[in-house]
């Protein structure tokens, strides 16, 4: 994997809270009691973050935080920031200074630093694999609770975009509350009422029945679920351009290349932040 996805840090007074919680979390009610049995006050460390498999990392940022609220003496120097490829034996963090802080803020930083590389490394297969089409690809709100922010950052470090961040910031009208609602047609007209201007309406669809139905109402996105290569293009067709097409359902690296030749704008996968496999990095001394 040779492509990079560049891009700047989350800010870190958005990252810190969530990392500080984790790290409380590990300490528990005495701290790190082994590393303070065996490793002396006045030991000094000095080594990286090295990649163990190529990939795409996120997360530096993150695992830089861990270091340096265990102690801010720790010297921390990011190698290769979020969005570059990596190659096995590539260091990404540099870390030196009191060899208990180091020891003990490791398997946190590197917790996140793993699990987010993993979701960029997935990304930017998923992108690789879409080929010369131009859809986009994108995660969806299925996300570790409280680690929203820094997994949908992941996703754009392996060259994907988010979805809506939440319930509160997009309209996404789903099966169930068109079951609720009676019809996708209602959903729509109920959901255009009830939202300004800026807030923009998706509705999802099963069939080509539905999508008709759908783009009477005028929304600004379809989602196409679980729709094979032959109806996906059929549906993009009738489209024609009016609202933002997104196909959703089985997408694998097997299968989005497919998918994107249909022409769809946008293609999302919940699996890359719920089930992405983490990325294999480790500290190590020297």
């Amino acid at each position: 994997m040779t492509r990079s996805f560049g891009i700047e840090p989350l800010p870190a007074l958005l990252v810190e809270p969530i990392v500080r919680a984790a790290l409380l979390e590990d300490l528990g009610r005495a701290g790190d009691i082994t590393t303070m049995a065996v490793i002396p006050p006045d030991a000094r460390f000095r080594g990286a973050v090295v990649a163990r498999q190529p990939g795409v990392v996120a997360g530096i940022e993150t695992a830089a935080i861990a270091f340096r609220l265990v102690d801010p003496a720790l010297r921390v120097v990011v190698e290769r920031p979020d969005g570059t490829a990596v190659a096995p034996g590539d260091a990404v963090l540099r870390i030196e200074g009191p060899a208990r802080a180091a020891i003990t803020a490791e398997r946190v930083a590197l917790n996140f630093l793993c699990h987010l590389s993993g979701i960029a490394t997935a990304t930017a297969g998923l992108v690789a694999a879409a080929g010369p089409h131009p859809a986009r690809v994108t995660c969806t709100r299925k996300t570790t609770p409280g680690l929203r922010a820094l997994e949908k950052h992941a996703v754009r470090a392996g060259g994907g975009v988010s979805h809506r961040f939440g319930l509160d910031d997009g309209v996404l009208i789903k099966d169930n509350h068109i079951a609720v609602a009676g019809s996708v047609a209602e959903a729509v007209r109920r959901a255009r009422r009830a939202v300004g201007h800026m807030v923009k309406v998706e509705v999802e669809v099963d069939d080509l029945e539905q999508l008709a139905e759908a783009l009477a109402e005028g929304p600004d996105a379809v989602l196409l679920d679980n729709m094979g290569p032959d109806m996906l293009r059929q549906a993009v067709a009738r489209i024609a351009g009016r609202a933002v097409s997104e196909a959703s359902g089985r997408i694998t690296a097997a299968t989005i290349g497919a998918i994107a030749a249909t022409g769809v704008d946008i293609i999302s996968a919940g699996w890359i932040t719920h089930s992405a496999p983490a990325l294999d990095l480790g500290l190590d001394e020297g």
